[in-house]
């Protein structure tokens, strides 16, 4: 059998032999110089035929007499064998005398087999040789031409391969590689006798050849074993494949520590499709078993044997069976002290790369791979390896990005991809290389920027990973970069998910910030542009670094918090609002931080302790904005949002007390047996108490007519009650466990307003332009009033235990009354407005579009009734205009315009009650106390008011002017929930 010779080049080169003649035994020199005592007579003997070698010269001097016949001196005094110039004549000679005599074959083997023992003779032999006529220039072995000889090639082969054994080395000197290496190679004559089988033209009987050889590699020890392994496509033929593959298979089986010249062989060998196909299984069944260092080569290798029939096979096994991650490898590093990296973590580094160049080289696979994972469905069938694989595509492929992102994506909103895993992707692996923080950064970009909620924690949980995990500086700029890149973007979701980010990394990783600050301080740009929340997680982020900077000694560490002190007085004592605003804002997130009860170990900020410092700046925030009623709105609304979220010390709670102590006296007046106890006018409008919702026994009524516009002050306070009302609220809940009986006759205490007959047609059209504006603004303030009276006793329906069942029962009835109140004093305040237009003032400052959360109650008759039909709860109250609608009288036809309307009414009109549902009287549920009020409310609501007004009308002029209302939260229509209390209300 013909077989290609490789060129020259892909020989290994073996280093000229030192000093032959050192080797020569005694005898051998002395055949030596029987030989060349008469080479002419041998010559001219073998060239005949027919004269035999006389048979008392010994079997080395015959093989020498033979060589030397066709032109090759065994003995050459100076070095190996020298070789004629021509070697394929040298070896068609030899061919022919052994063909032409048995005998003469027989004798060259016995000799050449005797002068071989000797390890020396052995080793010239096996060295290259020199050529007659080519100078110092050296070829091939005699050993490797005689292997080229048909005649002896065969028993040649079996000579060599059972001389092998006896030099076997279990432990060779030595394992390194480069000169010295190659210097040793002279001296190990099984590496020499094995280098003799490489790339032979031919092989006479390839399967005999094949068949010793692999004998020979089963007792081998294990580096040579290596090494004939990954040499046998060089050494045996095609034909024998599949006993090759056979035979390697079963000592992969028992050791698995050869795979990677096992692999390299497969990867030399001419495989056809069914041992190719053999081979890859092989190779697959080997990914639990191996060791983590030769994991590289083996996923390089049949990744590179992938084809379109077996691609998605190979994929799923390595996605199924391979773990480098998902261990500790904190722990392994830790101990560690070495400069470098642990093995472990090298090795993962290569696993990662040998995948990553697979993928790069086959777009086959990576839509394979797209493909596999689109089809997993269950969360438990997802590993940490996929997150990893989707990486790669990314990185690969960049007509497949768009892909991999949406993939990615939909995994994390359907659960599963979790924290934990992306944890076990990067941690621990210290050389991971940089050229992987591009894509993982692309990928949190991507679902920061995404509105699922799922997403964005997911992208802020890569952010702090990837900040936690890359420590150079370079790294970490990157990382916040991305950040602030989102920060700027103007989208509110994707500005708040990155502010959340940089919150989280203030508090795990405030010192290593603290470096990068600088980097930091492009958020107060966009400051201008930031909602109330962001503008809190803004303020947050600098004021633990500054705290940190404080707590670690750090020379700067003052100056940080220094300086952000003086940024926010410049805010709080800046004249436009959006300014003050910033500053309230941060002034108040430092006493929250400072004065937080779990802060107690912080460091002060200055040279007062944090309380003082926290006292004095709430009485710097307060006195900036007392003298314009917007900043002051704004400060309460920010304190009792910090309360409401902070547990603060006792000193600021003390201090917050004295500010709400003021309400009584600023707001309520006394009532002798629910009556006022004066009749002074104001503005020349006559006053009378509205909407007595606890009759007699009220002992306060709301003074809303006298504070419209005091004589002493510029603006009225009234603008501030509803906002003051909040902050009184929630200090009362935290004083008493959620509770507000403390304050609950606030909820049925009347309201002194002007007097009902003014708002009778004759009535208003006399009374004077100031006149008619106080008394607009009265209703708005007192609708306002009951806005936030719905808002704060709503909580103790459903969120508060301390109350017994009949005064939550008395809470609900008053809440349902106040919200009839409040729809027909809007009403009553659109009609107003459509007669007399009156800006105004503002008591909900919008810097920012509001919250989904709130619902307006005065929206048009058609949004009401979705509301209703959907929820079957609404605060709003309206009534059809009956006016033109067929009835007995007119006078029954007023009588119906100037109805107030009750809700039960409204939710028979939107449908939420069928229509011929009649309530039914249970007088044992409502309160003796409530009975004993009710014809005082009802008096006091339309007695004497004879203007048309059409409560269902949807309020045009009020519309416009509607986002200076105080918001009502949804929350409060949790008074709702129960059809029966609704019920309730149609009997009164």
């Amino acid at each position: 059998m013909l077989r290609k010779r490789p060129s020259k080049s892909k020989h290994p080169f073996v280093p000229p032999f030192a000093q032959p003649n050192k080797l020569l035994k005694p005898t051998a020199a002395a055949d030596a110089a029987a030989a060349q005592s008469e080479p002419a007579s041998s010559s001219a003997s073998v060239e005949s035929g027919t004269t035999p070698v006389p048979p008392s010269i010994s079997p080395i001097d015959k093989i020498v007499a033979v060589l030397a016949e066709a032109g090759c001196t065994l003995i050459n005094p100076v070095g190996p064998p020298c070789l004629p110039s021509d070697l394929y004549k040298f070896r068609q000679r030899l061919d022919g005398m052994f063909s032409q005599d048995s005998s003469l074959r027989s004798h060259f083997l016995k000799g050449f087999s005797d002068y071989i023992s000797s390890t020396n003779n052995l080793r010239r032999v096996l060295l290259p040789c020199h050529r007659d006529g080519f100078g110092s220039i050296r070829s091939e072995s005699l050993v490797r031409i005689l292997l080229l000889v048909k005649s002896i090639q065969l028993d040649f082969l079996d000579m060599l391969l059972e001389k092998l054994p006896e030099y076997f080395d279990p432990d060779p000197p030595g394992g390194g590689c480069g000169l010295s290496s190659a210097l040793r190679l002279d001296d190990d004559v099984a590496r020499l006798i094995l280098n003799q089988f490489r790339w032979l033209d031919f092989l006479v009987d390839s399967e005999a050849f094949a068949e010793k050889l692999l004998q020979v590699l089963s007792i081998c020890p294990h580096h040579l074993k290596k090494e004939i392994i990954g040499s046998l496509p060089e050494m045996i033929g095609d034909q024998n494949n599949k006993t090759v593959v056979n035979s390697l298979q079963q000592m992969l089986e028992e050791d698995s520590s050869i795979i990677v010249p096992v692999l390299d062989s497969f990867s030399n060998l001419n495989l056809d499709d069914l041992l190719q196909d053999q081979v890859i299984m092989v190779a697959l069944s080997c990914i639990r078993t191996i060791d983590m260092e030769h994991m590289p080569y083996l996923l390089r290798f049949l990744l590179l044997s992938a084809k379109a029939s077996n691609a998605r096979r190979i994929i799923s096994h390595i996605r199924e069976q391979l773990k480098f991650v998902g261990v500790s490898h904190k722990r392994a590093t830790e101990n560690s002290k070495l400069k470098g990296k642990s093995v472990v973590d090298n090795a993962e580094a290569s696993v990662l790369d040998s995948l990553r160049c697979g993928l790069r080289f086959k777009n086959m696979l990576c839509v394979e791979l797209l493909k596999e994972l689109k089809s997993l469905e269950e969360a438990r069938d997802h590993k940490v390896i996929d997150i990893w694989l989707l990486t790669l595509v990314f990185m690969n492929n960049e007509s497949l990005q768009k892909s991999v992102e949406k993939l990615f994506k939909k995994k994390v909103l359907e659960g599963c991809f979790q924290d934990h895993m992306f944890d076990q992707c990067i941690h621990g692996i210290k050389d991971l290389p940089k050229d992987y923080l591009p894509t993982y950064l692309s990928f949190s970009a991507y679902l920061l920027a995404c509105k699922e909620q799922r997403a964005q924690e997911f992208g802020i949980h890569m952010y702090i990973c990837l900040f936690e995990e890359y420590c150079d500086a370079y790294s970490r700029q990157e990382v916040l970069g991305a950040l602030l890149t989102h920060v700027g973007s103007g989208i509110h979701f994707e500005v708040s998910a990155a502010l959340d980010a940089m919150v989280i990394l203030a508090s795990k990783k405030s010192r290593e910030l603290i470096s990068l600050s600088s980097h930091i301080t492009g958020i107060l740009d966009y400051l201008e542009s930031f909602t109330v929340e962001s503008l809190r997680k803004v303020y947050e982020v600098f004021i633990r670094l500054a705290v940190s900077a404080q707590s670690s000694g750090q020379p700067y560490g003052c100056s940080v918090a220094n300086e952000l002190l003086m940024i926010l007085r410049k805010q709080i004592n800046n004249s436009d609002l959006m300014y003050k605003k910033m500053g309230l804002i941060g002034t108040l997130k430092i006493v929250s931080y400072i004065a937080d009860t779990n802060n107690m170990s912080l460091p002060p900020l200055s040279q007062r302790s944090n309380y003082e410092e926290a006292v004095e700046l709430l009485k710097i925030s307060l006195d900036s904005c007392k003298q314009l009623p917007l900043p002051l709105i704004l400060f309460y609304e920010e304190l009792a949002s910090t309360l409401q979220s902070k547990t603060l010390h006792p000193t600021i709670m003390d201090w917050v007390g004295k500010q709400v102590g003021e309400f009584e006296s600023t707001y309520l007046s006394d009532l002798d047996c629910g009556n006022l106890v004066g009749r002074d006018l104001s503005c020349g409008l006559e006053g009378e108490l509205w909407m007595n919702l606890d009759g007699d026994i009220s002992p306060i009524c709301l003074n809303i007519l006298p504070l419209v516009f005091p004589s002493s002050r510029s603006t009225s306070p009234l603008q501030v009650l509803p906002t003051k009302f909040v902050l009184l609220s929630v200090v009362e809940r935290l004083a008493n466990q959620g509770s507000l009986g403390g304050i609950d006759a606030l909820l049925g205490c009347p309201f002194h307003l002007p007097s009902s007959k003014l708002f009778s047609q004759p009535s208003w059209q006399t009374l004077m332009a100031k006149q008619k504006q106080i008394a607009i603004l009265s209703l708005y303030y007192a609708a306002n009033w009951m806005r936030e009276l719905l808002n704060a006793f709503s909580t103790q329906v459903g969120g508060c235990d301390t109350g017994s069942q009949a005064t939550k029962e008395d809470i609900i009835l008053k809440l349902l009354k106040r919200l009839r109140n409040l729809v027909f004093v809007e009403c009553l305040l659109d009609n107003c407005l459509k007669q007399h237009p009156v800006l105004l003032p503002e008591l909900y400052p919008h810097l920012e579009p509001s919250p989904v959360t709130e619902l307006d109650c005065m929206g048009d008759l058609e949004k009401r009734s979705r509301c209703l039909k959907g929820s079957e709860c609404s605060s709003q109250n309206k009534k059809r205009n009956t006016g033109n609608s067929s009835s007995p009288s007119a006078n029954s036809n007023m009588e119906e315009k100037l109805r107030q309307p009750k809700i039960v009414d409204i939710w028979r009109k939107a449908g939420a009650i069928p229509s011929q549902e009649t309530p039914k009287e249970d007088l044992s549920v409502i309160s003796p106390r409530t009975r004993q009020s009710q014809s005082a409310e009802d008096h006091a609501d339309i007695s004497n008011i004879q203007q048309r007004i059409e409560i269902s009308t949807p309020a045009k002029c009020l519309e416009a002017q509607k986002y200076k209302f105080r918001p009502l939260s949804v929350h409060c229509l949790s008074i709702l929930a129960c059809l029966e209390v609704c019920i309730w209300l149609a009997l009164l």
